[in-house]
């Protein structure tokens, strides 16, 4: 029993850590997800992959592609598939928002973070965001290392 309370966690924040590298964010947005029950399991125990995620929008609605959720060890015959699309709870205005954004060349939705809110649901921030070109990168690699030895020197 101990160690299922161990396994299960009660505040989930996994985060897409190569995405703010790639891609520079224009605006957040927190959606919720539709799940099945073995879902919500296995992002309790945090076994969630967002490293190649995107959202894609089918007929007004915006769904999440590729991001891979494990499955449940505990799982019977029921249990999903890991890498299945998923639809995303936005407002209306919060998806036509998005979707003329994504109309600009160079510009994608990427998922950032999966969470769970307080009330328990699952949710994932997501992003508009535009990719880097190289020498974005190295200037954020330039920027970071200046920071770093601002702090050690004590500044």
């Amino acid at each position: 029993m101990a160690k299922e309370k161990e396994r299960i966690q009660k505040h989930v924040n996994i985060f897409n850590r190569k995405a703010s590298f790639e891609y520079q964010f224009l605006e957040k947005y927190t959606a919720g997800v539709m799940l099945m029950g073995t879902e919500i399991k296995s992002i309790r125990e945090g076994k969630v992959n967002l490293q190649d995620g995107y959202c894609v929008f089918q007929r007004d609605e915006l769904w999440l592609h590729n991001v891979h959720i494990a499955t449940y060890t505990e799982g019977t015959h029921y249990n999903h598939e890991p890498t299945r699309p998923r639809k995303l709870l936005l407002n209306k205005r919060e998806l036509r928002k998005l979707e003329s954004g994504t109309q600009e060349q160079g510009v994608t939705i990427i998922p950032i973070r999966v969470f769970i809110s307080d009330r328990g649901f699952a949710k994932v921030e997501i992003a508009l965001a535009k990719g880097k070109k190289l020498y974005d990168k190295r200037q954020d690699i330039k920027e970071k290392d200046v920071k770093r030895e601002m702090d050690r020197s004590g500044y």
